[in-house]
């Protein structure tokens, strides 16, 4: 693994991690809550997003119209044994959704699993890291790379690892700060 590859993959693992945390609930209505459902539509699991518009008309609602009316019961039913939590209103054309505020044990908990998401990112990245060092130990025993080299490659990717560790805290610390306000 070279050390562009080893970045791309690690970079990739953040993104990951970014992804996930914006399926965490905040205080106020976003349509990347709604990223996960799948809805069985004509015995496919499609993604939601694929199946209707999403939008927030106000920051406590969430507006589903689906492109296919034939659709919105198998939308609603998808959205109600999620583990998200909300209760879908239908009105025959639209699915909204009311994101009600949280409550301090609620945030807490989504800090909780918040800081799962970035513990499974940073789980990815060391994994990155130690299958570029074995290449890189593999290489040395070959005789293809001296054990000076051998040592500066590690130390790059050691370097590049704390990098996007730090970049995931970030990031994670950024979520808490934004579950925890009221």
């Amino acid at each position: 693994m070279s050390n562009k590859e080893v970045e791309l993959t690690m970079h990739k693992s953040v993104e990951a991690a970014k992804r996930n945390f914006n399926t965490i609930r905040t205080g106020r209505a976003n349509t990347a809550l709604l990223d996960r459902i799948n809805v069985e539509y004509y015995g496919a699991e499609t993604p939601l997003k694929s199946l209707a518009t999403l939008s927030t008309p106000d920051s406590q609602t969430i507006a589903i119209q689906p492109f296919d009316l034939s659709s919105l019961s198998l939308i609603e039913k998808a959205i109600s044994i999620s583990d998200l939590g909300f209760t879908p209103n239908n009105d025959g054309k639209v699915i909204r959704i009311n994101v009600p505020p949280l409550t301090e044990e609620r945030r807490k908990e989504f800090c909780k699993i918040a800081s799962k998401y970035a513990e499974e990112g940073k789980v990815s990245l060391r994994n990155t890291r130690r299958d570029a060092i074995e290449k890189i130990k593999r290489s040395e025993k070959a005789g293809e790379i001296s054990e000076d080299q051998s040592r500066d490659e590690q130390e790059k990717v050691q370097k590049l690892t704390d990098k996007f560790i730090v970049e995931i805290e970030k990031h994670l610390s950024d979520k808490e700060a934004d579950i925890l306000k009221v």
